[in-house]
């Protein structure tokens, strides 16, 4: 339950600015660490730099898992992405090397998952060398479970809104277009993946909004009314 779990407790935070202050307090940390050996701190990353060095491995990771085959299922990116960002929370993305790390946390999140796959279909995805991938991958998975502090569960929305789907269904029989909503519940998770959205929400709350932004889209008031009043109750 989430309500149990490591996730809420360890891996949820009140507000942004939180997150925030959490970040630059690891950068800060990072680079105290290498005064001793670097004296000109103008080569360190600012913290807006850093921002956007992370997002662009967040999306180079987004798109490696939805171009992956077989094909992978959300939940195993969802997972992925937790991961990564979960690492960078306590680790200056100065510091490990963010492309390792990306597939590593991708490659666990397949196991945990179980998203069952040998390590040659895995590496079979990459464009680098396969080999010398095979091996980083491996030499670093245990690292990466040490750093998101061995909470390798990761509760993912896509559970909670098949079953908001499953009440749509069930108390909307006059609606007949349920099962066109799932086009817009991708296109909202390919965005809010790439946000703070999970640190800072739990998922039965990301799985509301989706289906109030997809039912909005879609133009079905008279569900997202009801479900609204259900949810009231």
């Amino acid at each position: 339950m989430f309500t149990l779990s490591t996730q809420l407790r360890c891996w949820t935070f009140a507000s942004a600015d939180e997150l925030e202050e959490l970040r630059r307090e690891t950068r800060e940390a990072f680079i105290k660490k290498q005064e001793d050996s670097i004296q000109d701190s103008s080569i360190f990353l600012s913290y807006e730099e850093e921002c956007q060095l992370r997002r662009y491995y967040e999306g180079k990771l987004k798109r490696f898992c939805q171009r992956f085959q077989p094909q992978m299922p959300n939940y195993v990116l969802g997972t992925a992405m937790a991961y990564f960002k979960r690492i960078y929370l306590h680790n200056s993305i100065m510091e490990p090397t963010p492309e390792d790390f990306m597939y590593t946390c991708v490659y666990l999140a397949c196991k945990v998952e179980e998203f069952n796959l040998t390590m040659q279909q895995f590496i079979s995805n990459l464009d680098e060398d396969q080999s010398r991938e095979k091996s980083r991958i491996l030499a670093k998975e245990l690292r990466v479970m040490e750093m998101v502090h061995y909470h390798l569960t990761v509760h993912n929305p896509y559970r909670a809104l098949e079953g908001l789907l499953i009440d749509v269904k069930t108390r909307c029989t006059d609606i007949a277009e349920t099962e066109k909503l799932r086009p817009f519940f991708d296109q909202f998770f390919n965005k809010s993946v790439l946000t703070d959205a999970c640190l800072l929400f739990p998922p039965s709350q990301i799985a509301l909004a989706a289906m109030i932004t997809s039912a909005t889209n879609l133009g079905l008031n008279a569900a997202l009314d009801r479900l609204v009043g259900w949810l009231s109750e």
